[in-house]
């Protein structure tokens, strides 16, 4: 099974049910406030929100590779402080940032600023860790990318940029961007892809639900409901079935191959925004269109490599 996991196709689909699922959660998220009546709450319920919803995503995440290998996940001596580091970016400061961020962003703007993860990663492996070389195909899409982080920012329904909003997607970007890199280097190692998920979202939720509940997340009147408990429900699944499989992806990929589907994560993020928010207007609109496609084109510049072998 893990030789087909290199295979163009494989990767392909996996990588675009991922983006799908990632792009569904900008609006769930936002339609899960409004279940819980925590909308306009500080943001101590936002982070017991997304304690509760990665808690459940670890043991989801365990509970499906515990029967897939057969026997339980455990963690071995090495793999705690590998399980802490990765927590500690993949979790809980890449998602403080967003669930703040997102409360005072709007869905299609986080959706496409949250599409330069890609370059954050490239300017990461070249500038500070030294894994790659900074190329010129690489520079060029670096470019492109910010100039849509720029697009989507200017004048009428995009004006402003708030630090607790905009800003905090942009630090969800590169939280984002460290957990790939150390995704890569500890699962080349030997390490378990879905193990190292399945114990950081646990340790990552614990802490931010601790978080949420010592600024008075519990305080608030929340309100309980069928309707809130699917959508976080469905907010667990999406973090458990997407960080594990491209996980795997960048197990049995090198980190380049598996990026440049990321151009299908914000497209999907602004359609479903779209779709499920009511954000047709600005989701459609020239500078949302422009700023989209200079991201995806800038991540797709930067890694597509055309070889006849990755067809098979």
């Amino acid at each position: 099974m893990t030789k087909h996991l290199s295979k163009l196709w494989v990767v392909l689909l996996i990588a675009f049910f991922c983006c799908a699922l990632w792009g569904s959660a900008f609006p769930m998220i936002k339609i899960g406030y409004q279940q819980f009546g925590i909308t306009e709450s500080g943001p101590g319920a936002k982070l017991l929100f997304a304690g509760v919803r990665f808690f459940i995503a670890g043991i989801l995440a365990w509970c499906a590779g515990s029967l897939s290998a057969r026997k339980p996940l455990l963690p071995e001596k090495g793999d705690f402080k590998r399980i802490a580091v990765l927590s500690l970016f993949q979790t809980i400061l890449q998602y403080a940032f967003f669930y703040i961020g997102l409360s005072h962003c709007t869905g299609v703007k986080s959706s496409i600023i949250n599409g330069s993860g890609a370059f954050v990663v490239i300017l990461l492996t070249t500038l500070v860790f030294r894994m790659e070389k900074l190329t010129p195909k690489k520079l060029i899409g670096c470019i492109l990318g910010f100039a849509g982080i720029l697009v989507i920012n200017l004048g009428g329904d995009f004006s402003g940029f708030a630090w607790n909003g905009e800003g905090f997607i942009f630090l969800t970007v590169l939280s984002y961007a460290c957990s790939t890199i150390f995704i890569k280097k500890y699962t080349a190692q030997g390490a378990s892809p879905v193990m190292l998920s399945a114990y950081q979202f646990v340790f990552g939720g614990i802490v931010l639900a601790a978080l949420g509940l010592a600024i008075g997340g519990a305080n608030e009147q929340w309100q309980i409901s069928g309707d809130g408990i699917g959508t976080l429900l469905w907010l667990s699944f999406v973090s458990a079935a997407a960080y594990s499989l491209w996980a795997v992806l960048l197990k049995h990929n090198p980190v380049s191959r598996v990026a440049v589907f990321g151009f299908l994560n914000p497209v999907c993020g602004v359609l479903l925004s779209a779709l499920l928010l009511d954000e047709q207007g600005q989701a459609f609109s020239l500078q949302a269109v422009a700023a989209l496609l200079l991201v995806s084109l800038g991540i797709f510049i930067v890694n597509y490599e055309v070889t006849s072998k990755n067809l098979m």
